[in-house]
């Protein structure tokens, strides 16, 4: 009687720690999707300011037409639907070069450096790119939770059980990664 007690509170122990372990497991994965809607909600804002931004310097800049088609046809692969962080990481990559060109050509026209609407739609531009960089850490931190769940043992265990796995990372690729050569025209001198 004593032994048949002990097997069912034990029994009753294991299914309560797997129930703890699953329910964390499935918050894990429910934030990590929650962080990546986020994401999204912030990148479309970058999209639409992009455009808006495209449409001012059209007017003052007819003839840089490569710069803007450059940046026209990234945002179109950046709001292509149904990427991977890994991928989307890309198109945000590239999205970034070509907007970085696009602001540089402030420099060459002093009137639409000085324009209102191109000032605003800069500094919007600048704090969405603040709130995607917090989105992000937001979000590879608690893909890191669930990572981290997934991978140790014992909670792997119950994680295979149910088919919960790993998430992506949104990490920064290619060019972000290394701080960008400032040339001034002068000779190396090494």
């Amino acid at each position: 009687m004593i032994i048949t007690i002990v097997v069912i509170v034990v029994l009753v122990a294991l299914l309560a720690w797997a129930v703890g372990v699953y329910n964390g497991l499935v918050k894990l994965r429910n934030l990590a999707q929650e962080a990546w809607r986020q994401i999204d909600v912030e990148l479309t804002r970058r999209h639409d300011l992009i455009g808006n931004l495209v449409e001012t310097v059209k007017g003052y800049a007819a003839h840089e037409r490569g710069t803007l088609e450059d940046v026209v046809s990234a945002r179109a692969k950046a709001m292509a639907p149904g990427q991977s962080p890994a991928e989307q990481a890309d198109s945000e990559n590239l999205l970034s070069q070509a907007l970085g060109r696009l602001i540089a050509l402030s420099e060459a026209y002093p009137d639409l450096k000085a324009n209102e609407n191109f000032m605003a739609l800069q500094a919007e531009l600048t704090s969405t790119e603040d709130r995607i960089a917090s989105a992000r850490r937001y979000y590879n931190a608690t893909v890191r939770d669930l990572n981290t769940k997934v991978e140790t043992v014992p909670s792997n265990i119950v994680a295979g059980l149910f088919h919960i796995t790993r998430e992506e990372y949104f990490e920064a690729v290619g060019d972000e990664r290394e701080a960008p050569r400032v040339d001034f025209g002068q000779p190396d001198p090494t």
